[in-house]
């Protein structure tokens, strides 16, 4: 049964098969294989595996890479490094509106294909003829897209690990804002767009995940009957399969969607307590169980019961209901109003001050011996 051998060269997109032919190859070794644009160095990522129908135009490995091969690809790569600085030079001086990305040297030697990104169509026949002189080699221009720069420049993405495009390789699938709406994810361009200026690439790995579980799940909104009261759905947990229902009388419930029995049709859904008895949901299982106890406590006497809501308000009230009854009957004695009273104030002070006035004048007339006629 004829074998291949997975190999990814510096920047193609792809792992490419190769025939390993005499050689036998590991995953992590280098090798020099010959390609449709002559013979490069690449680095085995699938070690030679059996294939009932090999791919059509299967390449042979020429052999894996000695210390040799190493040191001129490490000349290569300093030669690169010096063409690069070069690049970024030439195309100044002749003004040109493009962004170099990268220079490659095959590793014969013959050809050097220069890479860069553009807008729009860029003439560069002048700079390729600048190029071709100091290089002493074939010149390939090559232009790229941002996403191609992204995976050639390498780089770290929101999450803090490196690039999709570079870490799993591939080609690019198509990404759409859609992908985004259904993980609920934020609509900012700065939180959803990678390096590149588009849309992650991560985006549609968990789409068909999200997809899958909101086609079984109730819609937000939806009225739920549980074992603690009815409520309705408030938030949907994908990766863990949860629904959060919200309580009327108050609180939170996660039920797994297991557990929930949703006929559809505009009618209710309802919890099943009976699948909710596993270790993943004892906080759910000791909740109900403290209600069924709670129903199965016996009631309260009333009078404990307002003890319990008054506190001393409701002892205090106790005592005056209780107070003997002949102080309940006694009245109280009758009030007169502020105007009376201001009133009759006022005629006892008249009263007060004609008295003294004869009294005073009695008073005089007996001190001075004289009797009033």
């Amino acid at each position: 049964m004829p074998t291949a051998v997975g190999v990814r060269l510096r920047f193609a997109p792809k792992v490419m098969f190769f025939d390993p032919c005499d050689a036998s190859p590991v995953e992590g070794d280098r090798v020099v294989v010959t390609t449709d644009r002559g013979t490069e160095l690449g680095e085995v990522v699938a070690a030679p595996f059996e294939v009932e129908k090999p791919p059509a135009g299967l390449r042979p490995v020429v052999r894996v890479a000695t210390e040799e091969d190493l040191t001129v690809a490490a000349d290569l790569l300093e030669k690169e490094r010096a063409a690069m600085r070069r690049y970024r030079e030439l195309i100044g001086k002749h003004g040109l509106d493009m962004k170099p990305i990268g220079v490659e040297y095959l590793f014969d030697g013959s050809k050097a294909v220069f890479y860069f990104v553009a807008e729009e169509r860029v003439d560069f026949r002048d700079l390729v003829r600048d190029l071709a002189s100091e290089s002493k080699a074939r010149i390939d221009m090559r232009q790229v897209g941002v996403r191609d720069e992204a995976r050639m420049v390498g780089g770290l993405g929101h999450c803090g690990e490196q690039l999709c495009c570079v870490r799993f390789g591939g080609e690019f699938q198509p990404v759409s804002i859609r992908m985004a709406k259904e993980q609920d994810l934020p609509l900012n361009p700065l939180k959803i767009s990678g390096l590149c200026g588009r849309l992650m690439c991560c985006l549609r790995y968990e789409y068909e995940a999200y997809k899958d579980f909101k086609s079984r799940a109730p819609k937000r909104g939806t009225p739920v009957e549980t074992p603690a009261g009815n409520g309705k759905v408030s938030d949907l947990n994908t990766p863990h399969e949860m629904v959060t229902v919200r309580l009327e009388e108050g609180g939170e419930l996660k039920v797994p969607l297991e557990a929930m029995e949703c006929p559809g049709h505009g009618c209710p859904c309802r919890v099943d307590a009976e699948k909710l008895h596993d270790s993943e949901n004892e906080s759910m299982v000791a909740f109900v169980a403290s209600l069924a106890e709670r129903e199965a406590a016996p009631p309260r006497p009333a009078a404990a019961a307002e003890r319990g809501r008054g506190g001393r308000r409701s002892s205090g009230r106790e005592r005056s209901a209780e107070a003997p009854p002949e102080r309940a009957k006694e009245a109280p004695a009758p009030e007169t109003p502020a105007a009376e009273v201001s009133e009759q104030a006022g005629q006892g002070t008249g009263r007060r001050r004609r008295r003294r006035r004869r009294g005073g004048g009695g008073a005089s007339t007996e001190k001075n011996g004289s009797t009033p006629t």
